[in-house]
């Protein structure tokens, strides 16, 4: 089953999409308003993707429920994770991908985007995805399952760019965490293009600039 979302289009006819993954307990709305501050005149038609995550008990906010991608037990993100969680929205991501291929456009033209735990799952799915993505926009976050993922990640998405951006002062996922990640990934040969700001768990203008720098060359490629 496809996750409700909400959908901006540049212009008619999109010919790339952007599917972006919001953090915990914001919805797909949170990120809508980065459209008009990100995209530049240049770029062709875009179709912006922004799902609702389902509502869930989340066990580090005292079992409240909430819109999360999964659960979260410690404040670490590392130790008991929820991988049953995060199976099911790189499922569902995989579902996301397959509505923008039947809507015309390839997954060669799509970007896979997310911030924080939306992030974390951008960065799963994308890297495990049988076709290769434009790119992979990794904001505020880290690298999950990291268990698994030399065994189960595709060898097509090797080559795929990742935008990374972490704030220096992220007291949500300290910038180690996102640090350590990074060098997992490259070490496997991955290409990471690293930015750090000084801010808190946020998105900043000037990785905002950084990021419409970076989309610019995925998108005309």
């Amino acid at each position: 089953m496809s996750l409700p979302t909400v959908e901006i289009e540049t212009s008619a006819n999109p010919t790339h999409s952007v599917i972006w993954l919001h953090g915990l307990g914001a919805d797909g709305n949170d990120f809508a308003p980065i459209v008009p501050e990100l995209v530049a005149p240049a770029w062709p038609a875009l179709r912006f993707v922004f799902p609702h995550a389902p509502v869930r008990p989340v066990t580090v906010n005292g079992g409240m429920p909430m819109r999360a991608w999964y659960d979260i037990v410690g404040v670490d993100l590392v130790s008991r994770q929820d991988e049953t969680g995060m199976r099911a929205s790189n499922a569902s991501v995989e579902t996301l991908i397959a509505r923008e291929n039947e809507r015309g456009v390839p997954t060669g033209r799509i970007l896979l985007a997310g911030f924080s735990q939306g992030g974390a799952i951008a960065l799963s799915a994308g890297l495990r995805h049988a076709d290769r993505l434009a790119g992979i926009i990794a904001l505020s976050t880290y690298l999950p399952m990291q268990e698994s993922f030399a065994a189960e990640r595709t060898d097509v998405n090797t080559a795929t760019p990742i935008f990374w951006g972490h704030g220096t002062g992220d007291p949500i996922v300290p910038l180690t965490r996102g640090v350590s990640s990074r060098d997992l990934l490259q070490s496997l040969g991955y290409q990471v293009s690293w930015h750090t700001y000084p801010m808190p768990h946020s998105v900043c203008a000037e990785e905002v600039a950084d990021l419409r720098h970076w989309m610019t060359a995925r998108l005309a490629s």
